[in-house]
C-alpha cells in the first residue's frame, strides 16, 4: 500500500459542497494520475463522471443514513467490460490501494470530519462491482477512524 502524500492531494468542491457540509447528498469521486501520483478528490451534489478515466480505476462514495446511522458507501469497478483475465489482477490492486483511497476522503475532506464528528465512526462499506461472482460482494473496510 503506498503511503498519503498530502501535497499530492488536489480536493474540488462543486455544486455547492463546502467543507462544512451538507451531510446528503455528498458524492466523493477519487482518481488519480500513474504519471505524477496525484490524487484528484472531487466532492459534489453528484459523481464526477467527466472525471472518470477509460481505466476506471477511480473510487466512488457517499454518505447514507441507514438503520439510524450513518454509513459510508463506496464502490470500485472491478471487471465489467475489462473481462474476466482482468478482474483477479485489477481486485488485487483495489485491495492494495483502498486504505490509501480511504486515507485521501479522510484527509481531503477533514474539516467535514470536524464539523461532523459523529462520522469519523461511521462504518465504510465498499462494493466491489464485478460480473464475476467471486469478485462481486459488499466488504467492511471499518470506521474513518481507521484511516489518518
Amino acid at each position: 500500500m503506498s503511503t498519503l502524500d498530502p501535497a499530492k492531494l488536489k480536493v474540488e468542491y462543486c455544486g455547492g459542497i463546502t467543507s462544512s457540509g451538507p451531510i446528503f447528498p455528498r458524492r466523493y469521486t477519487l482518481t488519480h494520475s500513474d504519471t505524477t501520483g496525484e490524487l484528484f478528490l472531487t466532492l459534489a451534489p453528484n459523481y464526477a463522471y467527466n472525471k472518470i478515466k477509460p481505466l476506471r480505476d477511480e473510487v466512488l462514495g457517499e454518505w447514507r443514513y441507514y438503520n439510524n446511522k450513518y454509513v459510508f458507501y463506496a464502490s470500485v469497478y472491478v471487471d465489467g467490460e475489462f473481462g474476466p483475465d482482468q478482474a483477479e489482477r485489477r481486485n488485487s490492486i483495489f485491495i492494495r490501494e483502498l486504505p490509501l483511497a480511504l486515507s485521501a476522503i479522510r484527509y481531503g475532506d477533514s474539516a467535514f470530519f470536524a464539523a461532523n464528528p459523529i462520522l469519523k465512526n461511521a462504518p465504510i462499506y465498499v462494493y466491489f462491482d464485478s460480473s464475476i461472482s467471486t469478485y462481486n460482494r459488499m466488504e467492511y473496510w471499518g470506521p474513518f477512524s481507521e484511516y489518518n
